[in-house]
């Protein structure tokens, strides 16, 4: 089969390179995919940088990356029902602590890693539920039900964050987003009932008016060390912080003691960590949210297998208003 590989850390266009690979066999309990897109995240970039704190070199000799993708399964392995042969899936977790991900023809996984895809949602849209979808919708849902709260998504205009308002407001939240200005309108028809310039020095005082001068119950954050005094002066009391990202500030200052006289509740999110039980709790909630027509995943740009280099790219460029995907039959 053909696939995108690296062996070293590096810029895309000098480490990713497409060849041809044994194409893998289900063992036990696994299931094979013929992927027609692998999603491309933040974190599949990182890790081709070499961007992981603490990581000198590669895990493994060889790295096919991505850990989202959408397609069918066309083997199965022992254990595993024959009648899944033909399945439309989505992945999760495809290349993490595994060699070799998504920027494939073909995959291997556990049979759970691969979920049926409902009837009326596209491969495309498969393609960004694994790591956006369910961080969003974890971000959300992760301290129950959010109906008759007020959410505070900041950093609206992101592919997590888009998805976060609108499954926020399917749950019956009041949306407040941040965002850039040039995002505001697209944010506005996701569902969020304001939207704040996030680069506005008065941003507390705009959330504030937003939520008719209460606290907000709920942050999903993208940016916690940037964010973490706005988001203490905002939250109410026994309100939850669900944090995904502190990219521009890493070793943040904790405003320990105002947090804890409010009873902040701080929910570190890696998605790749989730456990079973609120893993297939997003997972029901992202599908009854794409069956009610109420979730949309933009697509920014679709790129051939040969042109992953270009994918990732597109990436690191950040300002995107949609996924990045790969075809990985092209």
């Amino acid at each position: 089969m053909q696939a995108i590989s690296y062996q070293d850390f590096g810029a895309a266009r000098d480490v990713l390179t497409l060849g041809e690979i044994e194409t893998p066999e289900p063992q036990a309990g696994e299931v094979r995919v013929r992927l027609v897109y692998s999603g491309v995240n933040p974190s599949d970039v990182k890790a081709r940088a070499g961007g992981r704190p603490g990581v000198s070199k590669p895990p493994y000799p060889r790295i096919v990356p991505h850990s989202d993708g959408a397609g069918e399964i066309d083997a199965v392995g022992a254990g595993v029902d024959p009648a899944r042969i033909g399945q439309r899936v989505w992945i999760w977790n495809g290349q993490w602590q595994r060699a070799f991900g998504s920027a494939a023809q073909y995959i291997t996984l556990p049979a759970v890693q691969a979920v049926r895809l409902p009837d009326q949602v596209g491969f495309e849209t498969g393609a960004s539920l694994g790591i956006p979808g369910l961080t969003a919708c974890h971000a959300v849902f992760g301290g129950g039900d959010v109906g008759g709260q007020t959410v505070l998504v900041q950093g609206g205009g992101g592919t997590v964050g888009y998805l976060a308002v609108q499954l926020a407001k399917w749950g019956g939240a009041r949306v407040i987003a941040s965002c850039s200005p040039r995002d505001h309108e697209r944010v506005l028809s996701a569902g969020a009932d304001a939207v704040c310039d996030h680069g506005a020095p008065d941003l507390v005082d705009r959330v504030l008016a937003a939520s008719g001068g209460r606290p907000v119950d709920q942050i999903v954050e993208v940016e916690f060390g940037r964010n973490v005094e706005s988001d203490t002066a905002l939250i109410a009391p026994n309100g939850r912080i669900a944090a995904y990202g502190s990219a521009r500030e890493m070793q943040p200052v904790l405003p320990f003691y105002p947090l804890m006289f409010k009873a902040v509740t701080l929910d570190l999110l890696l998605i790749y960590l989730l456990a079973e039980a609120p893993r297939n709790a997003a997972i029901d909630r992202l599908h009854d949210a794409l069956s009610a027509g109420a979730l949309t995943c933009p697509v920014q740009a679709r790129y051939a297998l040969a042109d992953t280099a270009m994918a990732h790219e597109a990436v690191e460029a950040g300002s995107r208003s949609g996924a990045i995907l790969v075809a990985c039959q092209d």
